[in-house]
């Protein structure tokens, strides 16, 4: 079986999405979906029809936002966040949303031709939150084998300017 990876990060805005406190945000969402979108490795990622997906309600805050995302492989999820001009836009995380009091963003294998849900995206978080990086949920810092591969986790660091993004 092939195994591709899905990632879900989430997010409450600093104020609503027509909010002038966003609009660097907002104005920058379809530049950055546009790059992930041709980005090697890239395999499908949530939208509306508005071609993001901040429209896409999860909860009953409307500030909450979900991006989820899968990709052929870890490393090549690596390098659009952090090796592209998506790292730009991200490290201005803090200047759009509140600062996370919990782990934000999660890692799951999933079978090549599975699109996950926001729900079983959210579970995962959910498990990550609880019980902390496991081959069923995890980030960057402990990189898991895909099911059928095998091994130990693997180290996959964040560059220096990227520490504590997960």
């Amino acid at each position: 079986m092939q195994w591709h990876i899905a990632q879900l990060n989430v997010g409450r805005l600093i104020a609503p999405t027509d909010s002038p406190a966003v609009t660097d945000f907002m104005a920058a969402l379809d530049r950055v979906n546009a790059l992930a979108d041709h980005s090697p490795g890239f395999v499908w990622r949530l939208q509306s029809d508005s071609g993001n997906a901040t429209d896409i309600q999860v909860s009953a805050d409307p500030q909450f936002l979900v991006n989820m995302s899968v990709w052929q492989s870890v490393e090549a999820l690596f390098d659009f966040v952090y090796r592209s001009s998506h790292t730009k836009v991200m490290m201005r995380r803090r200047d759009w949303f509140e600062q996370p009091a919990q782990p934000f963003l999660c890692l799951w294998w999933v079978p090549a031709d599975h699109i996950p849900t926001v729900a079983e995206a959210m579970a995962r978080l959910d498990h990550l939150r609880a019980h902390g990086p496991t081959a069923h949920a995890f980030g960057f810092r402990e990189k898991y084998p895909a099911p059928d591969i095998g091994g130990t986790p693997g180290d996959m660091k964040p560059e220096p300017y990227c520490v504590g993004w997960e």
